[in-house]
């Protein structure tokens, strides 16, 4: 059995389709098969159910998938250890990051902390909350950027940036011209809320709370974009932070009179992982700056 069998596989396995497997590897059809019979055989079982090109994993496959996604993961580690030793100026990154914070805030410390070392490379992945920590939790990454720390022993968080959490609602809503709004209104008005629990959710649900409000969640969204295109649409209210990833035409924000409306994003990381040289110098560098809030 040979590490590129076992790379084959599992890009095969990821694309369910020979063809194009062949394609991303820069090998033929004919060779890639042959390489997947042959581990096939070795195993003495089938990996994959078959329609023509395209391919699935069955019971076995996915049982072996895990396991040689994890012995992948390490034979890299270790390539990425001995390169960043004999070249601490460069190496890799692996962050992942909110959604909400791909407009501006990641492309801004990316760019800053490149001018510092140009030649670090930066991998980089994107989702919801329960997304990023799961990558966190699975090596997948080094290191993760959040809205508040999982509370996890093994991790580490640090805040570096706040935004302000103001009323958001649509534009020709009655409120869409007004100074301010206070929390104990939102009890009168449709609401639009977070499903999945997080840090922003949290701290909502905590100012709600402290201001005996309960307001009527007419919808529960995955995720803060989809809050505000739900708002956008003209659906309900809801609570976000002033970030530029949610500034969708058709939306306004007005400003919350009611204290400790904040929204705190930090970087978090295992702190008994192994963190390159390259990874630990990003995370000094976001520790080390705060932001102003966003106003």
């Amino acid at each position: 059995m040979e590490l590129n069998q076992l790379e084959y596989f599992l890009t095969v396995a990821r694309l369910q389709h020979v063809t194009r497997a062949a394609e991303a590897l820069s090998i033929t059809q004919p060779a890639l098969s042959h390489s997947i019979a042959k581990l096939e055989e070795e195993l003495g079982v089938q990996l994959f159910e078959r329609s023509g090109r395209n391919v699935q994993l069955n019971r076995y496959g996915e049982l072996f998938a895990r396991r040689v996604e994890r012995v992948v993961q390490e034979i890299d580690k270790g390539k990425q250890e001995i390169e960043e030793l004999t070249s601490p100026e460069s190496g890799v990154v692996s962050l992942a990051f909110l959604n909400v914070l791909g407009t501006r805030l990641i492309p801004s410390l990316v760019k800053e902390f490149k001018r510092e070392r140009p030649n670090v490379r930066f991998e980089l992945q994107q989702g919801t909350g329960t997304f990023i920590r799961s990558q966190l939790e699975t090596g997948a990454c080094d290191l993760i950027i959040t809205s508040a720390c999982s509370g996890d022993v093994s991790g580490a968080w640090t805040p570096f940036h706040t935004y302000r959490l103001d009323v958001v609602v649509p534009k020709g809503h009655a409120w869409s011209g007004r100074k301010e709004v206070e929390l104990r209104e939102l009890a009168e008005e449709p609401y639009i809320g977070l499903k999945n629990q997080c840090g922003l959710k949290t701290s909502i649900e905590e100012m709600l709370e402290k201001a005996d409000v309960a307001p009527h969640a007419l919808y529960e969204a995955e995720d803060l974009p989809t809050v505000a295109g739900f708002v956008s649409a003209g659906l309900g209210v809801s609570l976000l932070p002033r970030a530029e990833g949610l500034a969708l035409e058709g939306v306004c924000w007005v400003p919350l009179r009611d204290p400790g409306n904040e929204f705190e994003v930090g970087i978090e990381w295992k702190e008994k992982r192994y963190l390159s040289p390259a990874a630990k110098a990003f995370r000094e560098f976001v520790a080390g700056r705060r932001f102003a809030s966003v106003v």
